[in-house]
């Protein structure tokens, strides 16, 4: 039985200024579907998929019985508006969980006062609040958008450059921002001292410009290496750049008028003649609202949410349409997420995008009902368990963010990766203190009387659809008995061996379907 599951990701590096990432990585997509656009207008799915579980697919970390009971209750659009209103859904008891973890919410002031400089305490726990939220939020999309904005504007934490503000960076920056304006955060981004420190703006100062911000501004946050930039571009948006740096004393940001580069500058086209030092923020800010809203970076954004929601390979034309309502709107997010997913794009890319190592983790804890226990121990071990596999929340080194890709994530390592920690997590071996439900809550109340029934009831609670044939095929010679088999109350398929056929289900290119 072919597995597509997710392994660390291999990407190349992009410029001169990136650090080491990390190794090889998942499978590739199962095939696409004919499209016909349904009844409801906010969402074109193909006849042959289960509309609402592919929305859910898509636009969440899994979809769990629960999850898609209130997304039919509530209907698709209905759904969907509130996800993209995240503030008008009740999330209090994840807000609970997150407390947990309070250096996660620490403001930079609040950092730097009680942690020891240096010190990975603070990073490791915005990890960990990035992971309940991802496992038990009820804002889900906001989730996803999260994730995805957090690879675009990629701080890698843990790293000493941003020890004491990349909570502050996911509060202000990516959180505030992920589902409005795109120019917003870029700004934000640009001042923050997690950016600030991790590219090297820090030190950039008139007659020693330093040219990681101005080149990743460039050519990974905004237009891309495509857009006709040279490296005259890439000097003068650096020396725009300079003057501002953080406080040595607070870790503030902080602009610093006598380090400002003032002579004229000419960053494709947009210009500044030369300026006193005192307009050096202003100048900053003007270039980065117009490179926001460039024809190639609208492309480069909106195509990097495609590639999450769509396919590894979204369409030129699907690409233009989304471009076009985000340079309509300004960059605003939720208006192209609404272009989107009311596609045809979107309905025949079901079966076309597979979930990464850290999605496959935290969709295998949603499906199976798993709560975390007391204390904080047992998201820890996720945690450790995930970075194992090369994808812990921010964990990669180079700035360009994780892969998002099948082909990034493809390796041997991988697959046997998600299938152990399909097996410890689906028998409640490991992470110790993680309430997994005993296996057997998984079956109906009424017990299934034959071998396929049971292979059956297990997929619709785990994928909430059918097997495919070949899967089914391919559990029914794990068990060694034909489909018709009967099943007894003592039967080892729904004893010793339940465990095993519930891993299994999880194994399949089924579930490894984002």
């Amino acid at each position: 039985m072919t597995t597509l599951t997710t392994g660390r990701a291999a990407g190349p590096e992009t410029s001169a200024v990136r650090r080491s990432g990390r190794g090889a990585g998942a499978g590739a997509a199962a095939g696409a579907v004919t499209a016909t656009t349904t009844s409801d207008p906010g969402v074109c799915l193909p006849d042959e998929v289960d509309a609402d579980l592919h929305l859910l697919r898509r636009t969440s970390f899994g979809p769990t019985p629960a999850a898609l009971a209130e997304l039919r209750s509530l209907g698709r659009r209905a759904w969907l508006e509130a996800q993209l209103a995240p503030a008008t859904i009740d999330d209090t008891a994840c807000d609970r969980l997150v407390a947990r973890w309070p250096m996660a919410s620490w403001d930079i002031s609040t950092t730097v006062r009680n942690v020891a400089a240096g010190h990975w305490d603070a990073m490791l726990q915005v990890a960990r609040a990035t992971m309940v939220r991802q496992a038990w939020s009820r804002r889900q999309l906001l989730e996803v958008m999260v994730d995805l904005w957090s690879d675009h504007l990629h701080v890698a934490s843990p790293s000493d450059e941003a020890w004491y503000c990349r909570g502050d960076y996911d509060t202000t920056v990516i959180r505030r921002h992920a589902l409005g304006s795109f120019a917003d955060m870029l700004v934000a981004s640009a001042r923050h001292p997690a950016m600030l420190r991790f590219l090297d703006n820090v030190s950039s100062r008139k007659g020693a410009p330093n040219e990681n911000y101005g080149r990743e501004l460039l050519e990974l946050h905004t237009v891309g290496v495509g857009a006709g930039y040279g490296e005259r571009d890439v000097q003068d948006c650096a020396r725009l750049f300079t003057g501002l740096t953080t406080d040595y004393y607070s870790g503030q940001r902080r602009y610093a008028p006598e380090w400002h580069d003032t002579g004229a500058v000419r960053v494709l086209g947009w210009s500044a003649p030369a300026h006193r030092a005192t307009d050096g923020e202003r100048l900053q800010e003007q270039l980065l609202r117009w490179l926001a809203v460039q024809p190639a970076t609208a492309r480069r954004v909106v195509r990097k949410i495609a590639v999450r929601l769509v396919a590894d390979e979204p369409s030129s034309a699907l690409v233009e349409r989304l471009a076009a309502v985000y340079l309509e709107t300004g960059s605003q997010v939720v208006p192209v997420l609404r272009a989107l997913l009311a596609s045809e794009e979107f309905a025949s890319s079901a079966g076309r995008k597979v979930k990464r190592p850290l999605e496959d983790m935290i969709s295998t804890v949603r499906v199976l009902g798993a709560v975390p226990g007391p204390g904080t121990e047992h998201v820890d071990q996720l945690y450790w368990m995930i970075r194992g596999r090369g994808h812990a929340p921010f964990d990669w080194g180079p700035p360009n963010g994780y892969p998002d890709v099948a082909a990034a994530w493809q390796s041997v390592a991988g697959t046997l990766g998600a299938w152990n920690h399909h097996v410890e997590l689906a028998n409640g071996w490991w992470p110790s203190g993680l309430g997994v439900p005993p296996v057997a809550s998984l079956l109906p109340a009424a017990r299934p009387a034959t071998v396929g029934a049971l292979l059956d009831a297990l997929a619709d609670r785990l994928l909430m659809a059918p097997l495919a044939p070949r899967e089914r095929a391919a559990l029914l010679a794990y068990t060694g008995r034909p489909s018709s088999s009967s099943l007894t109350p003592e039967d080892e398929l729904v004893g010793w061996r339940l465990g095993q056929l519930v891993s299994l289900v999880l194994d399949t290119p089924s579930f490894a379907t984002r």
